[in-house]
């Protein structure tokens, strides 16, 4: 099970919400529409999908990453190591 299981609902739905945010995005383009709204959608989805990936990161870290550490060994080191290349990963994003 993932740290996400019992939010995936949720998960789901708010992806969905970004996705028709990105297909109104193609169609403001489609349509001519001026540069800065059309920067502000991408600028609303991107912060939309930030969200959607911190709230990952935060069930992983509470759910894999705090069962492998009261595991303790290598599966320890594996997760935390993981966690910190996703953070590290959303840092340059």
């Amino acid at each position: 099970m993932h740290g996400y299981t019992d939010d995936k609902d949720a998960y789901l739905k708010r992806l969905r919400r970004i996705e028709g945010q990105v297909r109104g995005i193609a169609r403001m383009i489609e349509d001519d529409k001026y540069c800065i709204d059309v920067l502000t959608q991408v600028s609303a989805a991107t912060k939309a999908l930030e969200a959607v990936a911190l709230g990952l990161l935060d069930e992983h870290l509470k759910h894999c990453v705090t069962e492998a550490v009261a595991e303790g060994g290598a599966v320890a080191d594996r997760k935390v190591a993981e966690a910190s290349a996703a953070i590290a990963r959303l840092v340059r994003s």
